[in-house]
């Protein structure tokens, strides 16, 4: 049966469907020695090659999925020549792996890792509406209408923020629960209202929570697991 190309990467575990799409667009993907387009299908007996790499289905292994407590200073990126502060040479895992969304370099907490593809857009899309909780420190006291206006929606980047849980934890310290990921969106968010902010942390996605010290990293439990396939039933991806 025919696949769609970024669907077999993700499938071998190579990358991402997005990362593939992206691999494609710079011709950087072969089907028998060709350059394809984005949604060319590959059948049984067709060779697929990435940077001349040969790709097979023989080569799929078993699906990996890890909680890792990235450090402020590292980047959620696989591109290993630009960044030398990238997240997989500093983990060093023995098989290919990816992040599943972004951390940005000055934040710190929970990011997945994994090598199946299928599961990035379904965790990532703000439509399907998982939950982000954050720690975040700011430079100044903050007051009711700092969480009342966090919490009802900021203007950023041309849009209005969704609703959100926010609770105050200290004087300069909150809790934030996010069912989107706009670029930055929480220190926007903060500058918008004239806050800088000092420290930030995420501590769960969705059922996993933070339990692993900063640089460290460890694999999802079977009940997590179970837990996280469960909530992801109803997720929408991207179409076959």
């Amino acid at each position: 049966m025919a696949t769609r190309i970024n669907k077999y990467l993700s499938e071998v575990g190579y990358c991402s469907r997005r990362a593939a799409d992206r691999l494609i667009e710079e011709g950087k993907v072969t089907i028998n020695g060709e350059i394809p387009e984005i949604g060319a299908k590959v059948d049984d007996g067709d060779q697929v090659e990435v940077k001349g790499q040969k790709i097979e289905k023989s080569t799929i292994q078993k699906k990996i999925y890890l909680a890792f407590n990235k450090p402020v200073g590292i980047v959620c990126t696989t591109d290993r020549r630009l960044e030398p502060d990238n997240v997989i040479d500093f983990i060093q895992y023995p098989k290919r792996i990816f992040p599943i969304g972004r951390l940005d370099k000055l934040s710190e907490g929970l990011i997945f890792l994994t090598n199946d593809g299928d599961i990035v857009n379904k965790i990532l899309r703000a439509r399907n509406n998982h939950e982000k909780e954050y720690i975040v420190s700011v430079n100044r006291p903050i007051n009711s209408d700092f969480i009342q206006s966090m919490s009802n929606g900021v203007k950023i980047l041309e849009t209005k923020t969704k609703n959100c849980f926010v609770k105050q934890l200290g004087a300069k310290k909150f809790k934030i629960i996010l069912t989107q990921g706009l670029n930055r969106q929480i220190r926007r968010m903060c500058e918008s209202l004239g806050y800088r902010v000092r420290s930030l942390k995420r501590v769960r996605i969705m059922n996993i929570k933070l339990d692993v010290p900063i640089g460290k990293y460890r694999e999802f439990t079977k009940e997590e697991l179970l837990e996280l396939n469960r909530l992801l039933q109803k997720s929408l991806k991207t179409a076959d």
